[in-house]
């Protein structure tokens, strides 16, 4: 039934309906679509303090059922806000998955505002991956298809990777290579630990000019943490990397297996469209080959 998500249209006037059919004591709420709110799933605003969310794809659902069974689980123990599920929406006749009303999170993301001071935005954020490295793990998911694969082994990319190395050319695709050996040399062997698994300025969410929660814990699981290290070489500012490699006390493989994951993410974005996506992974790319 998921299948017919895509067909369906994802818009104010359904998510308006959908709130109307589930949860009538929210039915008056002004309902407006998030802009730039993600490609995994849509978001609009419900009144002042609550939002929906729902999957754009089949794909995706999975994550749904995830964020609402465990993020009530996470934010005690953290640091910093994450998101919280409000209402659980189960599948109708007007769309064929779950999907879910949250808290809305105050705060704009880091890709798009200003940040008063970089080196303290990192090392807030290192501060909450840590934590959440903390917490137990036990009976949270695996890593699979829900978390793209993130939290695994990099083993699972190493055919793409043979493919998407040709995307560079001659010492670049050198270092390439190497970063790439050097990543699946650096196995993960610790038990499992809960990952975000999708740490970009996208889902860091800045108020009063410092970091005031995080978000989208679709990709989340237990597993390697490396996958979290890649704001290391994404970040666009020189102090946020600096600090961000001091505060997140991780040993040297997992810092490894982390430019791996930096250098698959480049080379997949590399020839992407639009521009500004090759733009950012040229940055990756060039942070990467500095350091090797």
């Amino acid at each position: 039934m998921t299948d017919a998500i895509g067909a369906a249209r994802i818009d104010e006037n359904l998510a308006r309906a959908l709130i109307a059919e589930q949860f009538p004591q929210w039915r008056n709420r002004p309902v407006r679509q998030v802009r730039n709110g993600g490609n995994d799933h849509r978001i609009f605003r419900l009144g002042g303090n609550l939002s929906v969310r729902l999957p754009s794809a089949p794909g995706y659902v999975p994550q749904v059922r995830k964020e609402q069974m465990w993020l009530a689980r996470l934010a005690p123990a953290l640091p910093l806000p994450i998101p919280v599920v409000q209402g659980i929406g189960e599948p109708s006749d007007l769309f064929p998955a779950p999907w879910s009303v949250y808290g809305w999170m105050a705060g704009e993301p880091a890709s798009v505002t200003p940040v008063e001071d970089w080196g303290r935005f990192a090392a807030d954020l290192a501060g909450f991956l840590m934590r959440l490295g903390e917490v137990d793990a036990a009976g949270a998911p695996t890593p699979g298809l829900h978390s793209a694969f993130r939290g695994g082994p990099l083993e699972h990319w190493d055919d793409e990777m043979g493919d998407i190395l040709l995307r560079v050319h001659g010492r670049e695709r050198d270092l390439a290579a190497g970063i790439w050996r050097d990543a699946l040399a650096a196995p993960f062997s610790r038990p499992p630990q809960w990952f975000h698994g999708d740490v970009s300025l996208n889902n860091l969410l800045v108020r009063d000019g410092g970091l005031a929660a995080v978000i989208d814990f679709g990709c989340s699981g237990a597993g390697d943490p490396a996958c979290d290290t890649v704001f290391r070489w994404t970040s666009l500012h020189a102090a946020a990397r600096q600090q961000f490699r001091k505060d997140y006390a991780v040993d040297e493989a997992t810092w490894a297996r982390g430019r791996g994951w930096a250098l698959w993410k480049a080379l997949i974005m590399i020839t992407n469209k639009p521009p500004g996506q090759a733009e950012f992974a040229r940055h990756v790319l060039d942070q990467l080959f500095d350091e090797a």
